[in-house]
């Protein structure tokens, strides 16, 4: 709204027509669709933090504390999944899984990977 006006010879900021169509219940429309990437599972049990949120490296702890990150990559054939397992003492991807969906399964063989890679000694 504010470029057309503007390229109309009007004078007025931003900020302003903002205001303005918000007062009226206008909306300016998006460059990009939102694309919906999580939904949670309302029946999902409830799993405790067992290492209460200490994301701190212990450089004597090797394969004690594992964090994870799934991440989208935009190609040509559409959305790929990439979910890693990260060693959080050493900053090292230890296993990884990808897929066309974001799935239980993605983050399972994720886990599955990097169990089979590094082998952590049982608590």
């Amino acid at each position: 709204m504010h470029a057309a006006l503007k390229r109309e010879g009007a004078e007025c900021g931003r900020r302003r027509i903002a205001r303005l169509m918000q007062a009226a219940g206008l909306q300016g429309r998006h460059r990009r669709r939102r694309h919906v990437t999580t939904v949670p599972d309302p029946g999902a049990a409830f799993r405790p933090d067992l290492i209460v949120r200490d994301f701190q490296p212990d450089s004597t702890g090797l394969d004690t504390r594992w964090c994870g990150d799934i991440t989208y990559v935009p190609t040509e054939e559409g959305w790929l999944c990439l979910a890693t397992v990260i060693d959080r003492p050493s900053r090292r991807v230890v296993g990884w899984a990808t897929t066309s969906h974001l799935r239980t399964d993605l983050v399972a063989d994720a886990l599955t990977s990097a169990y089979r890679q590094r082998r952590p000694a049982a608590p």
